[in-house]
C-alpha cells in the first residue's frame, strides 16, 4: 500500500526556514512525478513545486521564486521541500503527492494518485 508521510512542519518567524520531508512507503519516489502543495485557510490548494522522475526537471509555481526548492534523496526515498525566507502568507498545511510518470499539468491536483496526510506551517512573529 503506498504511503506517503510529511513531516518538518512547525512555526517559524518570518525570514525563517524550514525543511520539510515526504517519505514514501511502496513507491519510488526517483520513477515517478513528485509534488508539494498547500492549502491555506479559506483558500483553495495550491501547486508549489515538482520534480520529474529521474533528473528530467523541476517545476514552480511563481510565488516560490528563489525562496523554496524541491530534491529528493533516492536512497532513503523521501522528496524533501527547503523553504527559505518565509513569509507570513506562506501558512498552511503543506501535502506531498505522487503521481505515475511525467510531471504533465504539474499544477492539477487531480492528475496525482497519492497524498500525504499534510503537515502544517506557521509563518509568524
Amino acid at each position: 500500500q503506498v504511503r506517503l508521510v510529511e513531516s518538518g512542519g512547525g512555526s517559524v518567524q518570518p525570514g525563517g526556514s524550514l525543511r520539510l520531508s515526504c517519505e514514501a512507503s511502496e513507491y519510488d519516489v526517483s520513477s515517478n512525478c513528485m509534488a508539494w502543495f498547500r492549502r491555506a485557510p479559506g483558500k483553495e490548494r495550491e501547486a508549489v513545486l515538482a520534480i520529474n522522475e529521474k533528473n528530467y526537471g523541476t517545476f514552480h509555481a511563481a510565488f516560490v521564486q528563489d525562496r523554496f526548492s524541491i530534491s529528493r534523496n533516492n536512497t532513503k526515498n523521501i522528496v524533501y521541500l527547503q523553504m527559505n525566507n518565509l513569509k507570513p502568507e506562506d501558512t498552511a498545511v503543506y501535502y506531498c503527492a505522487a503521481r505515475t510518470g511525467w510531471c504533465l499539468n504539474w499544477d492539477t491536483p487531480s492528475r496525482y494518485n497519492y497524498w500525504g496526510q499534510g503537515t502544517q506551517v506557521t509563518v509568524s512573529s
